[in-house]
């Protein structure tokens, strides 16, 4: 594997994972009823708490987007 599949790799991970942050915060913004009634199927929490928790895995899916996947690949775009 050379740095240019690495640097590729890191683009395309960061693409996706950017994609998937954005859909979930799109939902969470203009469609938070519809994400509680979907998923109070599954987790029955109150609204207040489920809201909390997923302004709490947005922040936490976010940091962990910035940095595996983001800096590594701005990283290997300013080295190659």
């Amino acid at each position: 594997m050379d740095i240019t599949q690495v640097t590729n790799f890191f683009f395309w991970c960061s693409v996706i994972n950017g994609c998937v942050l954005l859909l979930w915060a799109v939902m969470m913004m203009f469609a938070p009823d519809l994400v509680y009634r979907t998923q109070y199927q599954w987790f029955p929490l109150t609204k207040e708490v489920f809201a909390e928790t997923m302004y709490r895995f947005l922040g936490y899916y976010k940091i962990l987007f910035f940095v595996f996947n983001l800096v590594p690949w701005l990283a290997l775009k300013l080295v190659g």
